[in-house]
């Protein structure tokens, strides 16, 4: 319903006060989200589904969709730490004191920059991983941010937090792979999980045709608990930079539950204050949350900017909490800190959220995305990465390890790549059978090309991409 010439009620959102270009724009940058989650679908996912289909656990016509919907239930149950460390590469309170239209610069070079890469790799049948491809993107478009407007466009104690889970991760799939198989092979020596499948009436037993099953459906679950948190991340990236009245803070959240925990806080720091009376931690903390249980109690959290600017008071709070509950300097009692772990964790809710439509959003495009341009990647995945085809034990191997890496990265709250993970995985497993002549050095060489080219290609291309934009700011 049209309320005014500038103002609109959307589904989920509510009213939407918005320019007409900025609208536009606005619309653009979810329509990018939702294409780079698509586009994950069908270049990330397709990696769950390769080994079943290669295995003749399923048909491709049951595998692909069994996928796409445990795809969906891992966007929906697997939490936001994810979603917010994305959130935390970007400049997020330097670009709420700028026009919104350089937040839109900045989402659109990254999403822009990711989805055609993404687009290329596929189209090759590269297995190329979006975590790597997304992160490059914002490190480019950061560092363009830093050449038009200064200050920190980059996090980089973040950014190498997920880079260094970006590279070890692939060479822990592979090591765990290669022993587990040595496992299987000299311990448990069951003749039915070395088979090789030929012909399409050579399927597996049921018990084997279970465990490949089950391997899938936990890769397709962890995938999307953690790279659909990604489109998560950039979608409330979005609604904060355009929205930040509405979505810079969780408001389903009452005043008088934030003012709770926040006055807890208050009588804590107080009693901390009496035996810590010249720590400078302590006595910012004290300061923090005055001012923001001051904030609450005057109502000046209703505009954009004071939306924004308490959600920056919440966040200082927390990490100011976890600096003085560290420090093992600092005499606090046992009641206190017990406080401050609650509390902290309250107030998080605050600013780390998702509503349950961007969650649904992403999952949906997610699965729709599995189910539509898999095929590529799988045929790489199955017969090219070794020399001979896979066997139900380095099909189950594989996807157990990558499972569980991508499992254990979400649980820390960092970005893993499946494509990599499992590759590698499935690399380990063809080594541990039969040493690195089944390997196919030719498709490595591509994979480990993409894989080193991806970071500077993607920096590159955002960077280049946000200029071209910013002349339109």
């Amino acid at each position: 319903m049209l309320l005014s010439l500038n103002m609109i009620t959307l589904p989920f959102i509510g009213d939407v006060n918005l320019s007409g270009s900025i609208l536009f724009i606005f619309f653009l940058c979810l329509l990018a989200v939702v294409a780079f989650e698509f586009v994950n679908g069908f270049h990330d996912t397709a990696n769950a589904v390769a080994t079943v289909i290669y295995t003749k656990a399923l048909k491709p016509q049951y595998a692909v969709p069994w996928s796409g919907f445990w795809n969906f239930v891992g966007v929906n149950v697997g939490g936001v730490a994810v979603a917010m460390g994305i959130l935390k590469l970007v400049p997020l309170n330097e670009l709420m004191a700028l026009p919104v239209q350089v937040g839109a610069c900045m989402v659109l070079s990254v999403l822009i920059a990711s989805i055609i890469w993404n687009l290329g790799t596929w189209y090759l049948g590269i297995p190329c991983s979006s975590s790597h491809t997304l992160i490059g993107a914002m490190i480019g478009a950061g560092l363009a941010f830093t050449y038009y407007y200064g200050g920190g466009g980059v996090n980089w104690d973040k950014a190498k937090e997920i880079g260094m889970s970006l590279i070890l991760s692939p060479l822990f799939g592979f090591g765990a792979a290669l022993l587990l198989m040595w496992f299987l092979m000299h311990v448990l020596k069951s003749e039915k999980l070395f088979h090789i499948p030929h012909g399409e009436n050579d399927k597996p037993s049921f018990f084997v045709r279970l465990l490949l099953i089950t391997t899938c459906t936990l890769v397709s679950f962890f995938h999307g608990s953690n790279d659909g948190q990604k489109g998560v991340g950039l979608l409330m990236l979005i609604l904060i930079a355009f929205l930040p009245a509405k979505f810079a803070i969780d408001h389903t959240i009452s005043d008088d539950k934030i003012l709770a925990s926040l006055n807890a806080t208050h009588l804590a720091v107080q009693r901390t204050m009496a035996t810590n009376t010249t720590n400078h931690d302590v006595v910012k903390l004290d300061s923090l949350v005055s001012k923001a249980e001051k904030d609450l109690q005057t109502k000046t959290i209703g505009d954009a900017a004071g939306t924004f600017k308490f959600r920056k008071d919440v966040q200082a709070i927390n990490k100011s909490i976890k600096a003085i509950t560290a420090n093992n300097t600092i005499i606090i009692a046992d009641a206190d800190k017990a406080t401050y772990v609650s509390a902290s964790k309250d107030l998080l809710k605050v600013t780390d959220f998702a509503p349950l439509w961007v969650i649904a959003t992403i999952s949906i495009s997610l699965g729709i995305g599995t189910m539509i341009g898999w095929k590529r990647i799988v045929v790489t995945i199955g017969e090219k990465i070794g020399n001979e085809h896979l066997n139900y034990a380095q099909g189950a191997v594989s996807e157990i390890v990558a499972a569980g890496t991508i499992g254990l990265s979400t649980g820390f709250g960092l970005p893993v790549s499946t494509t990599h993970v499992l590759s590698s995985g499935i690399a380990g497993a063809m080594v541990a059978s039969g040493g690195t002549k089944n390997l196919n050095n030719g498709t490595l060489k591509s994979i480990a090309m993409a894989w080193i080219l991806t970071l500077p290609v993607c920096i590159l291309l955002s960077l280049v991409l946000f200029a071209i934009f910013h002349l339109f700011v």
